[in-house]
């Protein structure tokens, strides 16, 4: 259990609202060792934590976030939906798994992959999403670290891992079995998976020998470490 890596999805969500810096040192306050968050562009080009396409589940604004300028943003959310800069900022020193869900184009995950390196943060940060989003950072970026998103059984082309490069393969924790952990592992990658948030997933998962666990319940994954 010690081996495994414990990651905090959107920061420390079942507490604190989700993908704020609030949630995000929480996260790092209960012994998560990299938070992953979600990363969109707003109207004018700045990267912004936030998973939805819009901000009306978590911000009560039916209104889509690439039709709002970055000030515009802070003023509907009292500043509360940070900047990537930001965020980086205030959890320096510490890994921040990025999420690309609205990235289809590589002129967004550029400017990610950018911001990221204007705050000097390539070292800690790494990608994750599915193939396109995942191609468009590796056109970005050739030394980036990358957790390819899976969302079947069937094992990735080789002609995608080929040019994606990923360290990582990331699969939702339902579709992990030991067959499939083994063929991960004998492939030469790592094995992420997302999101259980129960006592008795968790202990699955590490007996199952993933490498990373992704979950909302960052409290409950490194206390079972802790038990050993």
């Amino acid at each position: 259990m010690q081996n495994v890596t414990a990651v905090a999805h959107r920061g420390d969500p079942y507490r604190l609202r989700e993908n704020t810096i609030a949630s995000l040192r929480s996260a790092l306050d209960l012994g998560a060792d990299a938070v992953e968050c979600d990363v969109r562009l707003t109207r004018d080009g700045v990267p912004v934590l936030l998973h939805d396409a819009t901000l009306k589940r978590l911000w009560g604004q039916d209104r889509p976030l690439a039709s709002l300028s970055a000030a515009e943003v802070r003023g509907l959310t009292a500043g509360a939906v940070p900047t990537l800069a930001e965020a980086l900022a205030a959890t320096e020193g510490s890994r921040l798994m990025l999420d690309l869900p609205g990235t289809r184009e590589a002129g967004t995950a550029r400017r990610i992959v950018d911001a990221v390196r204007e705050a000097g943060a390539a070292d800690r940060v790494y990608y994750c999403a599915g193939a396109v989003a995942m191609l468009a950072v590796r056109a970005a970026d050739p030394s980036a670290e990358i957790a390819l998103t899976c969302t079947s059984l069937a094992p990735p082309r080789p002609a995608l891992l080929a040019a994606v490069k990923p360290r990582w393969l990331n699969y939702r924790f339902s579709l992990v079995d030991r067959d499939l952990a083994a063929r991960v592992h004998r492939d030469g990658h790592l094995l992420s998976v997302w999101t259980p948030d129960t006592r008795r997933s968790l202990r699955r998962l590490v007996g199952l020998g993933v490498d990373s666990i992704t979950t909302n319940r960052i409290d409950l994954l490194t206390a079972l470490r802790k038990e050993g």
